[in-house]
């Protein structure tokens, strides 16, 4: 949109000084993506300037951003608004039931006792006429993931900002039977405290879940001794600070429980297998996951990978709430981080190529010069706190 003649501009003056004392004003052109822009200072509370002005404006189809530059507020108005497309909730239903019979499957194929054999045809059929057997991860498994998610859809429901129903993704081949769900937002976030409230929802919400149903399955889970040659194939789940505590909480020992610390101090040895997840524990004692531990264990690992501090990640919502544009600064940093634990467990090499890829951007809200309360600054810390409990530096660790 350029303005054609001098009452236009007066027209979106007039409307910019009921919020703002202003200080100057720049003009653009048809090669610039704003039609204006006006610095000075707000003589409105910010989010009380920010939804007058966007009222005024929305009929004129412009939309406002507040940014700060340095001490100055600034109000650039750019050409257009956003109208939030409709979506097909039937996509979202089809995801759903595909994932509930991928995560039915797996938890069939985790729960399966059955005659070993190397008929593949034989093998099938024995894995499905045992499906039901797979129910208790099952719902344990999509009990964490629904909360996750609709406590992201909830809370931007609650604050107005358009959104799609969840989109869960089937993978057969994953040991969950799901690489998760997300949910897409059909517009930028009005300001920083909606962004905050948004992405802390979800492993919030999630954790609510998976902490009871990890503690219950704990509960039902037996301590048993390790064969001292381990069979190829046996996969050892990882350790988080929270997962190691509800452990001991439980079954009142640190599990696994090596046979010998060789040389080292148990304090060394456990550092040492905390982040690399060796030398595995033959010998020694270990809990034997039922599947409902299975799902809670799963529902933790999900949270702390929504809570990398990058990007569109949940984490990477309250880092960018709480340090601004400097978030931008430590995206190399945790991309390092990524890739050197990808020497450990390779699956972060995965990772870190998505979130290079995919996730590089951070969500920036509308109006960048409202700021987080006392209470929300506290609780994104709380989340980033979360993220350092649940964080498993070698998720899962096999004998070969």
């Amino acid at each position: 949109m350029v303005l054609q003649n001098k009452t236009q501009e007066e027209h979106l003056t007039s409307y910019v000084n009921r919020i703002m004392r202003i200080a100057d004003i720049t003009w653009g052109s048809s090669k610039q993506k704003f039609i204006v822009r006006y610095r000075g200072q707000l003589i409105l509370d910010s989010e009380e300037a920010y939804e007058q002005i966007s009222t005024l404006l929305k009929p004129l189809k412009i939309t406002p951003l507040f940014r700060l530059d340095g001490d100055s507020h600034v109000v650039i108005l750019i050409d257009g608004i956003i109208e939030p497309k409709r979506s097909n909730p039937l996509v979202n239903l089809l995801l759903f039931i595909l994932t509930l019979l991928s995560v039915l499957l797996a938890g069939a194929l985790y729960a399966y006792q059955g005659p070993s054999t190397d008929n593949i045809k034989e093998l099938v059929i024995s894995i499905l006429r045992n499906m039901a057997s797979g129910w208790p991860f099952a719902i344990s498994m999509l009990a964490i993931l629904l909360a996750h998610e609709f406590g992201h859809y909830l809370a931007a429901r609650y604050h107005k900002t358009s959104v799609t129903l969840p989109y869960f993704i089937p993978f057969p081949l994953s040991p969950f039977g799901t690489m998760g769900a997300f949910i897409q937002l059909k517009e930028p976030p009005r300001n920083k405290k909606i962004l905050h409230d948004i992405g802390v929802a979800g492993p919030l919400s999630g954790l609510v879940v998976a902490i009871p149903v990890l503690i219950y399955g704990l509960y039902l889970s037996d301590v048993g001794q390790l064969p001292k040659v381990l069979p190829p194939g046996q996969v050892f789940e990882g350790n988080s600070i929270l997962y190691l505590f509800l452990k001991y909480l439980i079954h009142g020992e640190l599990l696994p429980s090596p046979n010998t610390f060789g040389n080292l101090s148990p304090f060394i040895y456990w550092i040492r297998y905390f982040f690399t997840g060796m030398p595995l524990p033959s010998g020694g004692r270990d809990v034997l996951l039922n599947p409902v531990a299975w799902a809670g264990w799963a529902g933790l690992l999900v949270t702390a990978l929504n809570l990398i501090p990058a990007g569109q990640l949940d984490g990477g919502h309250l880092i960018y709430v709480l340090l601004g544009e400097k978030a931008k600064r430590l995206f190399p940093v945790i991309l390092g981080l990524l890739l050197l634990l990808g020497f450990v467990w390779s699956g972060w090499w995965l990772w870190a190529f998505l979130i290079f890829f995919l996730g590089r951007s951070y969500a920036e809200p509308l109006d960048q010069i409202t700021q987080l309360d006392s209470k929300r600054r506290a609780i994104a810390i709380l989340g980033l706190i979360i993220f350092v409990l649940v964080f498993t530096p070698v998720p899962l660790v096999g004998s070969y």
